[in-house]
């Protein structure tokens, strides 16, 4: 695929994969500028196809996804403590014994029985519920429900995060696309100017100076050249590092870079209030402090359990030596245990004051956030404003100096240009074409991070 300077001679978007037929220019200038292209390999990916990807395959978002079944599974009345427990036990006890006995009365045969057998079998169920326990089942409960919110919350943080880190990421390959096209076209114009120096030389109109400084300038477009091939490719492995693939996978990339220049502060800010998951997350840890309060103070009160059991017992003795030879018992327990606290050497009043100051640093906690991320929103939206006026600044520049660079070269093809006069138009032209594209770019990452505040970037970008 090739990337035109069809469309930056539009200002903006730039094109990434414009094969328009073009009008032939007038002079090699404007041959340059518009004829420039830059050759791009692999498959063509979207920003929506490289969001896709990232969300199925980026291994942030499978561990908190994972966390947040773990705390689905323990979202359960019975890890709340309110359903009873049911254990059943099993004791069988086996003896063979050589038995051997005297006895006090004389008129008694002594006795010796070898392979004496005993066995004894008990087999039993017994049930404990606790009823009661200063309702720390119920906190309890609410306590892992909102658990699992807080994991929701996480998740959808981390998805978030990783939607705006891929965008960043996809816009800035396509920053560095367009940078490698205008060093392209920089450097197609030092070759035209190049041409024309050795043909003057030769001819005898331009002094061997300016022909060698001709040379010398497009060796150094030539290793800038180079140097932003390389900024690119480095581009493209983040990339593909953050889409879980190979870094070393060839593509493309034809999405221009759009800037929204009608974002209110006031809705971000509404929105950051309502929908941002690092606040959403700090707001559900307090309650779950508050909660700890609760539970705290419910260790003050009784505990009642209902008890209930079930045994059955089986004795086979043949030693002789009891009125009892062989038995089976069985038969149902049951009762009601309760217990009060009274003093456990004032570790009570120590967990209820720690509970407090955990509810209290959450209090504060999540208002700091609250704090921090409307710093953020504001500084980020000034930075979004600022790069909206620098963006439109520069286009005015663009258009300047693009018409200046032909000029000028009239001016030099005729004589009455310096080089040194020329390149420095020439370099005037190049930096305008890449604080335009840096321009676009740091308002694009700007919008970016106020929809990941603001929480509707998976709305606006993940679509």
């Amino acid at each position: 695929m090739k990337l035109s300077s069809y469309l930056l001679l539009a200002f903006l978007p730039f094109s990434a994969l414009a094969q328009q037929q073009t009008q032939p220019a007038q002079t090699p200038i404007q041959r340059a500028l518009r004829n420039s292209t830059v050759v791009q390999q692999g498959d063509i990916v979207t920003l929506a196809d490289a969001i896709r990807t990232a969300l199925a395959q980026n291994y942030q978002i499978k561990i908190t996804q994972a966390q947040q079944q773990i705390a689905v599974y323990n979202n359960t009345l019975g890890n709340a403590g309110m359903l009873p427990s049911l254990v059943g036990n099993l004791n069988n006890n086996n003896s063979n014994q050589h038995l051997r006995q005297t006895y006090l009365v004389p008129t008694t045969s002594p006795t010796d029985r070898p392979g004496v057998i005993s066995k004894n079998t008990t087999v039993s169920l017994n049930l404990n519920w606790t009823v009661f326990n200063g309702f720390a089942t119920f906190y309890l409960l609410d306590q892992l429900k909102e658990l699992v919110r807080i994991s929701e919350v996480n998740t959808r943080a981390n998805i978030e995060g990783t939607v705006a880190s891929v965008s960043t990421a996809y816009y800035d390959v396509v920053r560095q696309l367009q940078r490698l096209l205008a060093v392209r076209q920089a450097l197609d114009i030092s070759q035209y100017r190049l041409d024309l120096a050795k043909t003057n030389f030769e001819v005898g109109s331009f002094s061997r100076v300016d022909y060698l400084t001709a040379q010398v300038d497009y060796n150094v477009d030539s290793a800038a050249l180079i140097a932003q091939q390389l900024a690119l490719s480095n581009a493209k492995i983040l990339l593909n590092t953050l889409l879980v693939r190979d870094p070393a996978t060839e593509f493309a990339v034809r999405d221009t870079i759009l800037v929204r220049s009608n974002l209110a502060l006031a809705q971000l800010r509404e929105s950051l209030l309502n929908n941002n998951p690092l606040l959403a997350a700090a707001v559900l840890n307090r309650r779950v402090a508050d909660l700890n309060i609760k539970l705290a103070k419910a260790q003050q009160l009784p505990t009642v359990n209902l008890l209930s059991g079930y045994t059955y017992t089986s004795t086979n003795n043949q030693g002789g030596n009891t009125t009892v030879a062989t038995a089976r018992n069985n038969g149902l327990t049951y009762g009601i245990q309760a217990s009060v606290p009274i003093f456990n050497g004032f570790n009570q009043r120590r967990l209820n004051q720690v509970a407090a100051a955990n509810a209290l640093s959450a209090e504060y906690q999540a208002n700091d956030q609250r704090v921090q991320l409307d710093l953020a929103l504001t500084q980020t939206y000034q930075q979004y404003k600022t790069n909206l006026q620098l963006l439109s600044l520069e286009i005015q520049n663009f258009k300047i100096t693009t018409q200046n660079v032909d000029i000028a070269y009239d001016r030099y093809r005729l004589g009455t240009l310096t080089a040194v006069g020329f390149r420095d138009v020439q370099r005037n032209l190049l930096d305008a074409q890449l604080r335009l594209i840096d321009a676009e770019f740091n308002a694009k990452t700007a919008e970016i991070e106020l929809l990941r505040l603001s929480s509707t970037i998976t709305q606006e970008l993940g679509r």
